[in-house]
């Protein structure tokens, strides 16, 4: 079965916030701890940060491949961002907390809260431009010409065409 462009971009989402906690747990102490409970041989410690660096760039890799997934399936690049951003931002303020002891405070909270819904809004404007608009089209026969579609592609028989002499006469 396969996924839809929301799971996909979920995914990204989830992949590309175990990214940042990996490149984080690259450069913290809480890998020189966790180093130090597996093994005081000092060549454990670097062993760690360069596992941690692999799955920082393999979780990088796998959170693009689902991005491009979910971009090809779905019918809004908008969305599509939407989605895997607050994925991201949810799954990063939980691993921040569970891992690194970080304190969500509600200002903090508010704040995910004001860009999550600023992304919807902005989101929703795709919904508005799907109901019809204008598609440039160009070619050496019409040059600078604007169709005006609605959904289903059909022209409203308004437009723009200009022959280049404006753009001639401004030296363009």
């Amino acid at each position: 079965m396969a996924l839809s462009w929301l799971h996909l971009s979920i995914l990204s989402g989830l992949c590309a916030a175990t990214n940042g906690l990996f490149a984080k747990l690259t450069t913290t102490s809480l890998t020189s701890s966790l180093a130090g409970h597996i093994s005081t041989h000092p060549f454990v410690e670097p062993v760690v940060r360069a596992a941690f660096f692999g799955l920082n760039l393999l979780f990088n890799a796998v959170m693009w491949t689902f991005f491009t997934a979910a971009l090809k399936r779905g019918d809004s690049a908008t969305r599509v961002s939407v989605v895997n951003t607050a994925a991201n931002f949810m799954a990063t303020a939980l691993f921040g907390a569970m891992v690194f002891s970080e304190k969500l405070t509600p200002t903090w909270c508010a704040g995910a809260a004001l860009l999550v819904g600023g992304s919807v809004v902005i989101s929703r404007r795709d919904d508005d431009k799907e109901q019809g608009g204008y598609e440039a089209v160009a070619s050496e026969e019409m040059e600078g010409t604007i169709v005006d579609e609605d959904a289903e592609g059909r022209s409203s028989g308004s437009g723009y065409e200009d022959d280049g002499e404006a753009r001639r006469r401004s030296g363009l």
